[in-house]
């Protein structure tokens, strides 16, 4: 296994808070460049002087990612200006409790473009920078809710099953052009997700897992040797599921 990632750069969706800044800090501390993608400007520039402060090279975008229309021109953009991408990290998404009787066709839609759709986008322009290295790794960010059935999170727990079917049918379109693909599995981590508005879950957070466990194992798929690839991997706090 390789030590680090010097000399490769990273691109990171969500990547202002939780698991998404923990991953963007383990990554720079193994050396890769990193691109951090948020909505929140400010949020951004502080994971970025963090990075830098700390003798890492990082750079912030501004990206809506439910604005899907937009998504394919602006990613084309910030790859040319970030340069040749050779890890996609995924992370973007949102959490929803509600059942699926209350659950509304705009509600639905939300929830499903932003995990699912969102990342489509992504991943596409992102690949076209990839294809012509032969090289690359995507990893997307799913859910133990892509495998486990939750009353009241239905419409979160299909739009992570989708994404893990995605990842398998584009590991399998994408292995000639050398790119791999990976998708984590975390169960109940204790980010900042608990706190939005469409989600509404009373869980005792201190026996979660941290962004920064689940940063850990993202980094060590990133690590592999370009001749092996963890095709899912699962991580779950020893308390269980809950």
């Amino acid at each position: 296994m390789n030590s680090s990632l010097h000399h490769q750069r990273a691109i990171i969706t969500g990547a202002s808070s939780g698991i998404g800044q923990a991953t963007a800090l383990a990554f720079a501390q193994a050396g890769c460049r990193v691109a951090l993608l948020g909505r929140s400007a400010d949020k951004l520039q502080g994971v970025v002087e963090q990075i830098r402060q700390a003798g890492g090279e990082a750079q912030a975008y501004c990206l809506d990612l439910s604005q899907l229309d937009s998504i394919a021109s602006q990613m084309t953009a910030i790859a040319e200006d970030f340069g040749p991408v050779d890890i996609l990290v995924n992370n973007a998404g949102m959490g929803y409790t509600n059942s699926l009787q209350q659950t509304s066709l705009a509600d639905w839609r939300m929830v499903l473009d932003l995990n699912l759709t969102s990342i489509f986008q992504v991943t596409m322009a992102v690949l076209a920078t990839m294809r012509p290295q032969k090289h690359g790794i995507v990893i997307n960010v799913g859910s133990i809710a892509a495998h486990h059935a939750f009353a009241g999170w239905g419409a979160y727990c299909i739009s992570k099953s989708a994404l893990a079917m995605f990842s398998q049918v584009l590991a399998l379109e994408e292995r000639h052009h050398g790119i791999r693909v990976t998708t984590i599995f975390p169960g109940s981590t204790n980010t900042p997700i608990w706190d939005t508005a469409t989600v509404q879950a009373d869980f005792d957070r201190t026996q979660m897992l941290t962004p920064e466990i689940v940063a850990q194992a993202i980094l060590q798929t990133a690590l592999l040797p370009s001749s092996a690839v963890i095709e899912s991997l699962t991580l779950m706090p020893s308390a269980g599921t809950f």
